[in-house]
């Protein structure tokens, strides 16, 4: 018999899935020559505009969509209790970060880690957390309910999850997207990183870079 737990995993997989799914749709009629060729990133035919909203940056700040402007940047969602996948991706991405460092500060690619645990990770610690992977990611979080409207907003899905009877009482994981969501300049919703890409046993950073590179040269005016 399924348990509760059990559950919330199937239907973060069936959304997942049907995430991934419409995303294939949606790709594949894109018109033949109409988007740059890239690597690792996959755009949309047109992008979207997502809903507003106010995250809680790690320097105290607020993060309003207007902020983003300018910039190509990439969107993963994670938290700082991670085992595994979050600190494997950031690590990917500072591998990139690292290439973009010669670019003009004022184009850069960004990269923005969004913690959907509040409960645990403070601005301070979400800071220290992101920053030891590399000083110019950005890092915010919110309460659970702007939280899930932000995440919804960019097709992605989180779930707090209790651990089992063996682990103290009141313990818990977090279950998540695994993806990048990849905001162009104008902060609109514009493709996705799948996380098979970040999660391959030969991950991309090097595409990544050139992919975010690229379509920060080609956005230029």
């Amino acid at each position: 018999m399924f348990n509760r737990t059990t559950l919330v995993i199937l239907c973060i997989a069936l959304a997942g899935g049907l995430g991934l799914l419409a995303a294939q749709r949606y790709f594949v009629a894109a018109p033949a020559g109409a988007q740059p060729e890239l690597e690792a990133v996959q755009l949309y035919p047109q992008p979207r505009e997502i809903p507003g909203f106010a995250l809680q940056q790690s320097d105290g700040t607020q993060l309003l969509p207007g902020e983003l402007a300018g910039h190509w940047t990439l969107v993963f969602i994670g938290f700082t209790h991670c085992p595994d996948i979050c600190p494997m991706t950031l690590t990917h991405l500072a591998q990139a970060q690292r290439t973009w460092e010669a670019l003009p500060e004022a184009t850069r690619p960004r990269v923005l880690f969004v913690s959907v645990d509040p409960e645990r990770d403070t601005p301070e610690r979400l800071g220290d957390y992101a920053h030891a992977f590399h000083r110019d990611t950005l890092a915010a979080t919110a309460d659970v309910p702007a939280l899930e409207a932000f995440t919804r907003s960019l097709s992605m899905v989180f779930a707090r999850v209790p651990l089992d009877d063996a682990a103290p009482e009141g313990a818990y994981t977090i279950d998540h997207s695994a993806s990048l969501a990849v905001l162009d300049p104008q902060g609109r919703m514009a493709g996705v990183v799948s996380g098979r890409v970040l999660n391959a046993e030969t991950p991309q950073p090097e595409a990544i870079a050139a992919d975010l590179a690229r379509l920060t040269a080609e956005s230029r005016p």
